[in-house]
């Protein structure tokens, strides 16, 4: 990348390499760079500088056509020539060691000729037609989506329209995107010569949405590296600690895990199943978070075993006789060659345990049981778990009569699921900042669960998704006019929280008319979703369900201010229970400091939420949030908005509603979790029963605002519970 070609600099500070999961042959950039010094091979010989890749390239391509690779290392070597890096090696052995990486994946070949050639345009003199006249138009395509993509600022300050062409670009083809990936890895291999603060800024932008991206498209191999590099930049401690952890667990007599590994082996060759049966260390990150989640780590934690078959068939009885012969965990259990992950994994997991007794200090034989996961997949699946998309080939060649799609997109049969529902975002969303945004909440899910439609067939969807985002998944901009949902065979709100493997029935009204709730945004949780209701809600101005008057509130009496104090709400107890700070909390009217202020109790606005304000009887300031409909209302009728402001506080009153199906001590545990997560009940009502459905409102004092998602998803916890938010009162119109 041009960032990169610039005189020598002083090195800095080397980043410590993470242990890496496989053995993977390295570039020796001094003799990579003596050999790039030396210029181009004669023609027809290919060059020394470019073994490393020929040889891994010839191991997953053994036919390849190696002339393109020559060609494109002879260009890339003379253009690229008397510039160097800031490590000072000479840059060329940079697109050379992104170029491996991909090789080593099992990249084809015009992937890799795109690679080589893949800062030629941006840093040389060399231009797209050059490229295109000497390699064809997939190199020229490639190159030129790479070019794009390394003008593109993936920070906070990014120009929404801008990345929405440039992924766009991607999704037409994702081989852009792997040599992205690759890129980033080498310049993270290599970071330690930049400032600390620049490492810690491109680690953040890596975290933030390479590493997501890396994971949607299935490249495990690039992602988990990737991970452990930032990890080791951003938490530094915490990464030396885990490290010490690797090398402490080296050190130990026993293995636990070779243990398991000698049973299995024992065990698949009784059954006459041919298998290879390996042991993954777990890499840093991977490791890390297993040690927060169990706390004190077995031996059997620091790596899991793999078992590599042939045939899918060979998958269930490798699982078959491991749950035959050792005790399942059935909880870890999880078939994913049945239903495929969302970027194209397929594997069988398990855990299964072996006791082992040993003698204490007081003479006892306890049984310490170590658990083993397990990992089931052919070979094929392992290529693929490994490289993702890059595993995938060239899945641009259609026929000959089939070439040139209009607006130089292609149809890709293989492209994982997450790229083609992004360009349908793209094509829906109606403007770039709503897709910039949904894209981000799409790249901070990391996990998909599997949910089941009464037809056999499934959904893929984000952990957290709610039957509002089942309904859009399934029907499209027809989930409009979905009334209820039936989860597990039970009557369910929209709201409800899917689990992994629920069966949700999705029931749909017959009103063509039909429209959605605007509640319906707070429960979705997926960009699909959220755009379909977005645009109804968009073309449909006041018919979202809500009251036709423009203001949310009544005035009433205030308590008069100070000159030049800010101004706290004072209590009606006509007006609904809106949320409001205790004494010391404030809201400051910017342009008038004498007027009285009243929170919303329309739409509850808590410190940290965007808000505006509106004069009404009395000189009496009332505070909505922005989003409120109350504020599109007075603004359509002229009424001129109020700058407001919180004050230093973070502390709030906020009213919540829950709705339960009716069990015993349901009470009590919704207030319990309340306790735990410091909310101070001020008030509660809780309605009677209605078909078995209980309504509760409650009043709570919280000492942080930013504690307030925390308490709606504990109480969305508790067992009965299927819906908490902020409550939403029908008001009067204003006068």
């Amino acid at each position: 990348m041009s960032a990169e070609a610039t005189n020598p600099a002083t090195p800095g500070p080397v980043v410590p390499a993470a242990p890496r999961r496989r053995s993977r042959p390295r570039i020796d950039l001094r003799r990579l760079g003596r050999a790039a010094l030396l210029g181009p091979a004669s023609r027809g010989r290919l060059p020394d500088a470019i073994g490393h890749v020929v040889e891994a390239h010839r191991f997953h391509h053994p036919d390849a056509d190696l002339e393109p690779l020559r060609r494109a290392y002879v260009l890339a070597e003379s253009s690229h020539r008397g510039q160097m890096r800031k490590s000072g090696e000479p840059y060329i052995t940079h697109p050379l060691a992104v170029t491996l990486i991909l090789a080593e994946l099992g990249a084809e070949t015009t992937t890799l000729t795109a690679s080589l050639l893949h800062d030629t345009v941006e840093d040389t003199d060399v231009t797209l037609d050059q490229v295109g006249d000497e390699f064809g138009a997939e190199v020229r395509y490639l190159v030129d989506g790479v070019t794009k993509l390394e003008k593109v600022d993936y920070g906070a300050a990014a120009e929404p329209e801008t990345f929405r062409k440039m992924l766009v670009a991607t999704g037409n083809d994702v081989r852009v995107m792997s040599i992205k990936l690759a890129d980033r890895l080498h310049n993270m291999r290599t970071l330690g010569v930049m400032r600390p603060e620049k490492q810690e800024r491109i680690a953040k932008v890596t975290r933030d949405v390479l590493i997501p991206l890396a994971e949607r498209l299935g490249v495990q191999a690039l992602k988990t590296e990737l991970e452990d590099l930032v990890f080791a930049i951003l938490h530094p401690e915490e990464y030396e600690h885990t490290r010490k952890l690797i090398v402490d667990n080296a050190s130990r007599a026993d293995d636990a895990l070779a243990e398991f590994a000698d049973v299995t082996r024992a065990v698949l060759r009784d059954a006459d199943i041919q298998a290879e049966v390996l042991i993954r260390p777990r890499h840093l990150v991977s490791l890390h978070r297993t040690a927060r989640k169990r706390g004190r780590l077995r031996g059997s934690d620091f790596g899991r075993l793999l078992v590599l078959v042939n045939e899918d068939a060979d998958c269930y009885a490798v699982l078959g006789e491991l749950h035959t012969c050792m005790t399942p965990v059935v909880s870890e259990f999880k078939d994913f060659i049945a239903v495929p992950k969302f970027n194209l994994y397929q594997s069988l997991h398990t855990a299964v345990s072996l006791p082992r007794a040993r003698t204490d200090s007081s003479g006892g034989t306890p049984a310490d049981v170590q658990v083993a996961e397990v990992l089931i997949r052919t070979h094929q699946m392992h290529k693929v778990a490994e490289a993702g998309v890059v595993a995938l080939g060239n899945p641009y060649a259609p026929p000959a009569e089939e070439q040139g799609a209009p607006d130089g997109e292609r149809v890709d049969p293989t492209r994982p699921g997450w790229l083609s529902r992004l360009l349908d975002w793209q094509e829906a969303a109606p403007d770039p900042d709503t897709f910039w945004s949904t894209l981000r909440e799409d790249l901070a899910q990391d996990r998909e669960i599997t949910v089941f439609r009464p037809d056999g067939g499934t959904l893929g969807l984000p952990e957290g998704a709610t039957c509002v985002d089942a309904a859009y998944a399934q029907y499209g901009e027809d989930a409009h006019a979905c009334l209820g949902a039936r989860v597990n065979g039970r009557l369910a709100t929209l709201s409800t929280v899917l689990r992994d493997g629920d069966s949700v029935q999705l029931l749909m009204g017959q009103d063509p008319a039909s429209e959605p709730s605007r509640e319906w945004l707070e429960h979705a949780h997926t960009p699909a979703a959220r755009i379909a209701i977005q645009r109804w809600l968009a073309a449909h101005p006041g018919t979202d369900g809500a009251p036709a008057e423009a203001d949310g509130t009544k005035a009433g009496p205030t308590r008069p201010p100070s000159d030049g104090v800010p101004a706290h709400p004072a209590p009606d107890a006509s007006a609904p229970e809106a949320p409001g700070p205790r004494p010391g909390a404030a809201i400051t009217v910017v342009d008038r400091p004498g007027a009285g202020v009243r929170l919303a109790g329309c739409c509850t606005p808590v410190p940290a939420d965007e808000v505006t304000g509106f004069a009404v009887r009395g000189g009496v300031v009332t505070v909505h949030r922005v989003e409120c409909a109350a504020v599109a209302r007075m603004t359509e009728a002229g009424r001129a908005a109020v700058d407001v402001r919180w004050g230093d506080t973070t502390e709030c009153r906020v009213t919540l509603f829950a709705e339960s199906f009716g069990r015993p001590h349901l009470l009590a545990d919704l207030t319990e979790a309340m306790a735990l997560e410091g909310a101070e009940i001020v008030s509660a009502t809780v309605e009677p029963p209605s078909q078995q459905r209980v309504r509760h409102t409650y009043t709570v004092q919280l000492p942080d605002a930013a504690r307030l998602p925390t308490l709606i998803r504990a109480m969305r916890d508790v067992p009965g519970v299927y819906d908490v938010g902020r409550a939403h009162h029908q008001t009067p119109p204003f006068s």
